[in-house]
């Protein structure tokens, strides 16, 4: 083996823990079940693979939801530089913060179930949204186009009504009229007349 290559077993045990989480965030999205024996069939790994990576149901949920919130902030910077700051908002809030709110109430509900027999989910996730959200407000004051001094905290809490987004019905429309919501108190007079 060269150096700086990476093992074939560690490769290998990067993939079946990759293939276990997504497998377990389509079934809590779809079911809001753990099951490590439909897990490990769906993800292509033997059951006892599943239980060396997750001893418990708990520490695979919060896996799942630290990895879609990883998801969510990794993929602020690569928006913010192929679109302007406000499309970059944008685009993050209904391709990817309402399908992650829509599809996972399975997850939320799992979620509820490990936080109480372990406590609270772990700070460093609601940190990383809140960063995420820090880092397209302050693109966006920078553009001139949301005024200085917003909480991203109280952003975040206001695109929290995405969870109440109806998969089958019309909920990207529904997600750019609360995001036009949102924006006419976020943004500068310059860009948002009043009337």
């Amino acid at each position: 083996m060269t150096t700086g290559s990476v093992s074939p077993r560690r490769a290998d045990t990067r993939r079946n823990h990759e293939r276990i989480l997504v497998a377990a965030a389509e079934s809590l999205a779809t079911s809001g079940q753990v099951s490590f024996n439909a897990i490990a069939k769906q993800a292509g790994v033997g059951v006892g693979t599943v239980y060396r990576h997750f001893p418990t149901p708990e520490a695979l949920i919060l896996a799942v939801y630290q990895r879609e919130v990883r998801h969510l902030v990794d993929v602020v910077p690569s928006l913010l530089k192929a679109h302007t700051p406000e499309r970059a908002f944008r685009i993050w809030t209904t391709d990817h913060l309402a399908r992650y709110m829509m599809t996972k109430r399975g997850l939320a509900n799992a979620l509820s179930a490990a936080t109480a027999s372990r406590g609270e989910l772990p700070a460093s996730a609601y940190q990383a949204m809140i960063g995420a959200v820090a880092a397209l407000l302050d693109a966006n004051v920078e553009a001139g186009t949301v005024r200085a001094g917003l909480e991203p905290e109280t952003v975040l809490r206001g695109l929290g009504g995405l969870l109440y987004l109806d998969p089958n019905g019309d909920w990207r429309s529904q997600t750019a009229s609360l995001t036009d919501l949102l924006w006419q108190g976020m943004c500068t007079e310059k860009c948002c007349p009043k009337s």
